[in-house]
C-alpha cells in the first residue's frame, strides 16, 4: 500500500525533527541522515507498511540504524 505523498512528507518532517532532538544534532544533519537511511528507503517503498508505524517507533529505528543511544 502506498501512502498519500503529502501526508508522507509531513510524517518525514516530524520524524526528522524528533530524531534531531533525541540525537542532539541539527535538523539539517538529521535530514541528511534520514534520507540516507535504510529506514527511509523502507518507508518510501511501502515495505511492511513502515509508513503506518508511529513516529516514535521510526525514530527509534533510525537511532538503532545509526547506533545512537
Amino acid at each position: 500500500m502506498q501512502a498519500n505523498q503529502i501526508i508522507l512528507q509531513r510524517k518525514y518532517a516530524r520524524i526528522v525533527q524528533m530524531f534531531a532532538e533525541q540525537a542532539n544534532i541539527t535538523y539539517e544533519v538529521a535530514l541528511g541522515m534520514f534520507y540516507d537511511s535504510k529506514t527511509y528507503e523502507l518507508i518510501s517503498e511501502g515495505v511492511a507498511d513502515m509508513h503506518c508505524m508511529s513516529d516514535e517507533y521510526l525514530v527509534d529505528e533510525l537511532k538503532l540504524e545509526f547506533n545512537i543511544a
